[in-house]
């Protein structure tokens, strides 16, 4: 059984400005969750960019799957009672994972979905989906509809343009009424549509969100 865990304020300004620079629409987005759901949703954020990096750090597939199946464990203790390693990532990711009650199968599922990627092309829906189920639990979103948007949303993400893409984002914004609690992974749809500079995505997600759109 899991135990209460804070992690040190280092931590999460090192997860912070990780996703900031590396995940920069995401992060703009999660900006709009609460608190602790926002700091939550930047843990797995910085977690889902460690697991993107194993294959793109090694061209050594061996070394890649060493490197996950180091967050497979680490993901266990974090949901675990002792101390988490002493990693930013995953002391930050800890404190989430027990707050919000966090099973290491969620984050192992999202492991092994980016571990195809390293010896073939990444399955962006099962690694969406994973993400989403994730993200849903840190801002306590269960309901059907919200869920099939929010995977089609992170689906989409792993895309590169083009007609697929813009499928997905149809087929997201067409299950119906969502749970506006689930804006903060929603709204990257709103800066998948089009080309945007960077200084107008802010404005454009405030805009969206204001409203209640995606």
């Amino acid at each position: 059984m899991s135990q209460p865990y804070r992690a040190p304020e280092a931590s999460h300004r090192y997860v912070l400005n990780t996703v900031r620079e590396a995940d920069r629409d995401r992060f703009l987005a999660a900006l709009f969750a609460p608190e602790p759901a926002r700091t939550g949703l930047m843990a797995l954020l910085a977690f889902d960019h460690e697991l993107g990096r194993a294959h793109a750090v090694t061209r050594e597939p061996l070394l890649a799957e060493i490197r996950l199946q180091w967050w497979r464990e680490a993901a266990t203790e974090a949901a675990g009672s002792g101390k988490p390693r002493a990693q930013p990532v995953v002391e930050s990711l800890s404190e989430t994972v027990r707050r919000h009650g966090l099973t290491p199968e969620r984050m192992i599922a999202l492991i092994d979905a980016r571990a195809e990627e390293i010896e073939g092309p990444l399955d962006v829906v099962r690694t969406g989906t994973a993400f989403a189920d994730l993200a849903l639990a840190v801002l306590g979103v269960d309901d059907a509809m919200t869920r099939k948007a929010a995977h089609a949303v992170a689906a989409a993400g792993l895309m590169g343009e083009g007609e697929e893409r813009r499928a997905v984002l149809l087929e997201a914004r067409a299950v119906g009424k969502v749970d506006l609690a689930a804006l903060p992974i929603l709204l990257p749809a709103r800066l998948l549509d089009r080309p945007m500079t960077a200084w107008r995505k802010p404005l454009a997600l405030w805009w969206a969100a204001r409203r209640g759109r995606w």
